[in-house]
């Protein structure tokens, strides 16, 4: 190996010593979530994988690793402890490159993870970092308590859960067509709860559990059978799961239910006429209709696997006994023979990726089991490795079953049941993957999410036993570490590969036989499967592949509640919902942030042409690997999304900007024809008040001019005046003044206070000498009548005025009344107008 992070070119002799804390981040803050805590870490540790030096260090959720050049987390070397499946320690012994002679060993420790991934971490001898890891693994990988995991310690945080059970009514209300009811806090803990519609009613029968302890506190069943009659019919069902609807159509009364097998045992010949009545009710005709629904039967099992169950008591029905029934098998094989499938895909994506556990690409690697140069016989059997696994078999069973379901549901309007031995895992597998196909609501996100919940939390898929965590009553399931094992020359296979790739070996067997005999990847298959639908039906669903991967993730994390324990019950005695965060919420927080074009989104999602029935033909259900989830560890490069669909979201996200562009380009655009219409408006309103004021002004100049003209008519002067000009002489130019009267004008704002000099406007009327008016006869006149008059003349106005006295007034003690003296056009005639 060779690079920087390879084992010679690192400075062992600087390797910072182990490091021990259970409360401190150990310069890790930045890494580490919310109550996430780093137990134990070490220094110079090399990712085989990737051949990388970094610091790995065990958190209480988490084996974290960072790179010691980019101080980055390495996602193919952190994973959850809760994904880790096993780990083992090995010990490697290699020559030195240019010392033949001594011969070097390398500690390792092999990570195997739920997700597809072998990871192989290197540590140099005497240093006891890997022993302190595997310690730490052993503790916090596999608690003894539930209240032990992470999600416990970090709490609901920001993600907080509402019951479920309201969701889990919102959903059967949905199904009988009461979209417009909506379920409350009382309706949970109410054992009158009833809420029907033609055919189907909701009941809470088995609100204590005491019906059966997997099943919901709430079902939906016939409303032709009562609560009694299902409780003797229980005793007839495996685990008391006796038949309950999992899916109507409120338009044809078609439905989809499920339960266990039924206890006929070795001769088949147990019946129970209640069991009988309850799927008798199942297919209730819709008005208008003649005969009986046929009723479908469909058993998940080999046919020979059910007979062997009915040495056990079980068995499956006889449709002698079920009228108008056909029994259909299925030959979906049990969770063990899915444990050992995925197991051997995961050896064969390691052998052949080019991220293998032991660093070489499978291109380099020399082998008869491997590609070896482009050999066409070793290229078969490489592929040959990959079918012989049986994990695409499995996953077409699965796929084949739910679409015949669907099938005779849509088509046939007829009603299945469908139940395996247990009916807790491949019965929800084909209930919920034919709800999937049946109902366009389930391939939304809320609708995802109510399928989910449904039929896979509410009727008791267990959770804690099929993924290794512990139950409410404790952990069964021990740590996994696996022997030791040796090995002289290069890093070589890991255990399982060899034996993935031909016969079992007694190692293999023992390997295998430390997992839980009860974990099985029934979910994670599942999954898959949804996958396959939605490379098949690309514009029908809108979420993406993406999104699915990241829910998986989620869930074999344990970083959230959601999938704890085995049943409704188990989550609600323990304090689930309340104590730790929601998977829902979490995955609904990062979508919104991301917006329309988030990578959970379909780019390609059309709800208007898929707004029915997926009706898949079988020549269409022909599974590959699931790129985005088996090839990501692997083959990182292959593992993306598609050209097509990385090009489409480049497009769509510069359409989106462009989109927003135009927007924010409307709406100046709209307020500048806003900001215009009102500058129109005003300037209208200016305009109006300038004609008005031109008016205003036209008839002011006419009436003064009319009052200077009776004025000068009397002899006097009239001077108009202000601060901007000096005194205007409207007669004569004559400085001599005998006399006179002024009056001074100003605008309202004067007399409140706030007097401008500019605004100031003064009036002056002064009489003339005598000698200046001797021409004028209505002068002499005034002078010959005036009882005032002296020998001098007009005394005025130190003297009085017999005219000003009595006929002018207003001029000489009613100033205000002057101001406000109006004279009409008409009465001087047309010379006065103003031209």
């Amino acid at each position: 190996m060779e690079g920087a992070g390879s084992w010679d070119a690192l400075e062992w002799t600087n390797i910072e010593p182990l490091s021990r804390s259970s409360s401190s981040s150990l310069g890790m803050s930045e890494f580490l979530l919310e109550a996430e805590e780093v137990i134990v870490q070490g220094h110079g540790v090399v990712l085989v994988n990737t051949d990388e030096a970094g610091t790995l260090s065990v958190t209480n959720f988490r084996l974290l690793f960072v790179s010691e050049a980019s101080r980055d987390i390495i996602n193919l070397g952190t994973i959850p402890l809760a994904t880790i499946e096993k780990f083992s320690k090995h010990v490697s012994k290699t020559s030195a490159p240019r010392q033949s002679d001594k011969i070097s060993s390398q500690r390792l420790l092999q990570v195997i993870g739920k997700d597809m991934r072998i990871i192989v971490f290197g540590f140099r001898p005497r240093t006891k970092q890997r022993r302190a890891i595997i310690d730490a693994l052993w503790r916090y990988s596999r608690p003894a308590q539930l209240w032990d995991l992470y999600a416990f310690t970090c709490g609901p945080s920001r993600f907080s859960n509402a019951n479920p059970k309201l969701r889990l009514l919102n959903e059967y209300f949905r199904l009988l067509g009461k979209d417009s009811v909506l379920a409350s806090g009382s309706m949970t803990g109410d054992r009158s709860l009833n809420i029907s519609n033609e055919w189907w009613r909701v009941t809470a029968v088995n609100n204590s559990y005491t019906l059966c302890a997997t099943y919901p506190s709430s079902l939906i069943l016939p409303k032709s059978i009562s609560d009694e009659e299902v409780l003797q019919a229980s005793t007839f069902r495996g685990r008391s799961r006796v038949p309950v609807i999992s899916w109507c159509n409120p338009g044809t009364g078609a439905v989809l239910a499920r339960s266990s097998q039924p206890l006929v045992g070795l001769m088949m010949n147990v019946r129970s006429n209640a069991d009988e009545k309850l799927v008798a009710a199942l297919c209730t005709q819709t008005a208008g209709e003649k005969g009986r629904r046929k009723l479908y039967i469909a058993d998940a099992r080999p046919k020979k696997n059910a007979l062997a169950n009915g040495a056990m008591g079980g068995g499956s029905e006889s449709s002698s006994n079920y009228f108008h029934s056909e029994i259909v098998f299925f030959g979906i094989d049990n969770i063990h023979f899915m444990r050992e499938s995925l197991a051997r895909v995961r050896d064969y994506l390691d052998t052949h990726g080019t991220t293998s556990s032991d660093g070489m690409s499978s291109f380099l690697r020399n082998g008869e089991r491997t590609w070896s140069g482009g050999h066409l016989s070793s290229m078969s059997a490489s592929v040959s490795s990959l079918g012989e696994s049986g994990w695409l078999i499995h996953v077409q069973n699965v796929l084949a079953g739910s679409a015949w379901i669907a099938a005779r549901v849509s088509l046939e309007s007829a009603s299945v049941l469908v139940h395996c031995s247990d009916g807790w895992d491949r019965t929800t597998q084909l209930v919920s993957l034919a709800g999937l196909l049946l109902d366009p609501y389930y391939r939304t996100f809320k609708g995802f999410q109510a399928l989910v919940e449904k039929d896979w939390l509410a009727f008791g898929h267990p959770f804690s036993d099929r993924m290794g965590i512990p139950t409410t009553s404790g952990n069964n399931n021990t740590p996994l570490e696996l022997p030791r094992q040796s090995s002289v020359g290069n890093i070589s296979t890991p255990p399982m590969r060899t034996s993935s790739l031909g016969p079992q070996s007694s190692a293999n067997s023992s390997l295998h036989s430390q997992t839980s005999n009860n974990c099985s990847p029934i979910f994670l298959q599942w999954i898959d499967c949804v996958a396959q639908l939605l490379r098949v039906y690309p514009c029908a669903f809108e979420f993406s592949s993406v999104f699915l991967v990241d829910f998986l993730d989620c869930v074999l994390s344990c970083r959230f509640g959601n999938f704890f324990c085995n049943s409704e019950k188990e989550r609600q005695q323990s304090g689930i919902f309340d104590a730790c965060g929601c998977i829902w919420m979490y995955l609904a927080s990062i979508r919104d942030a991301g917006g329309s074009s988030h990578v959970h989104r379909n780019p390609f999602y059309n709800q208007a042409t898929h707004d029915g029935p997926l009706l898949p033909p079988a020549a269409a259900l022909a599974p590959t690997l699931w790129p985005q989830f088996h090839l990501r560890w692997a083959c990182p490069s292959e593992a993306g999304v598609g050209e097509i669909e990385c090009q489409y979201r480049i497009i769509l996200e510069k359409y989106t900007e462009a989109h927003k562009e135009k927007e924010m380009a409307e709406m100046k655009a709209r307020n500048l024809k806003i900001n215009m219409e009102c500058l129109v408006a005003e300037l209208q309103k200016e305009k109006h008040t300038s004609k008005s004021a031109t008016a205003t002004a036209r008839r002011t100049y006419r009436e003064n001019l009319a009052i200077r003209r009776a004025i000068q008519s009397l002899g006097c002067k009239v001077h108009f005046s202000s601060n901007e000009s000096n005194l205007m002489d409207t007669g004569s130019g004559s400085p001599d003044i005998k006399g006179g009267l002024s009056y001074s004008l100003r605008r309202d704002s004067d007399a409140e206070g706030l007097h401008d000099d500019k605004n100031d406007f003064s009036v002056s009327i002064s009489a003339v000498e005598d000698s200046m008016v001797s021409d004028n006869w209505s002068s002499r006149m005034c002078e010959t009548l005036c009882p005032f008059g002296t020998r001098e003349g007009c005394k005025w106005p130190e003297a009085g005025c017999a005219q000003l006295g009595s006929q002018f007034v207003g001029l000489k003690a009613n100033f205000d009344a002057f101001d406000q003296l109006s004279i009409v056009d008409g009465y001087f005639g047309s010379e006065y107008e103003v031209p």
